[in-house]
């Protein structure tokens, strides 16, 4: 059993140095920073731009379809759709087929919001995979994949 004296400095900087989790979660919070702040003129976070690229599609989709895609519960996507139901970016309706589903679709404003968004992110993007020497941004794509289960 370990106890308090195993936990050493020494720990701390193994922990700093190997950890898989702490190097995703500072790479993570960087990228969103990055593109947060790029994203700023178009009025959008990452996270809104991400939500509302997963709803650009032909039919509207379901709250947990949705969910599931970006890998977020329920009740934080729910959190996140409501400022852009606000803004009148999203439209949130019951699905047709089953009065208990919901269904979020992108309406003219979001698409217009999202559509003024991707030339930034396009340029953005692009920035990234230049810094990531070879065929690092494919590489580091499909290591993600395989860490996200996808």
């Amino acid at each position: 059993m370990s106890t308090h004296d195993d936990l050493t400095f020494a720990v701390t900087h193994e922990v700093r140095a190997h950890c898989l989790c702490l190097a995703a979660q500072r790479a993570a919070r960087a990228l969103a920073r990055r593109f947060d702040d790029v994203l700023r003129p178009a009025g959008l976070t990452s996270g809104q731009f991400s939500l509302l690229m997963s709803l650009n599609r032909a039919e509207a989709p379901a709250i947990g379809d949705v969910a599931t895609l970006l890998a977020m519960d329920r009740t934080t996507l729910t959190a996140n759709v409501k400022p852009l139901v606000r803004r009148r970016l999203v439209r949130v309706a019951v699905d047709r087929s089953d009065r208990r589903s919901r269904r979020l679709h992108l309406t003219s404003a979001g698409r217009q919001a999202l559509a003024s968004a991707v030339a930034i992110w396009r340029k953005e993007n692009r920035a990234l995979e230049r810094t990531l020497a070879g065929n690092g941004a494919v590489q580091l794509r499909a290591d993600l994949a395989t860490l996200s289960g996808r």
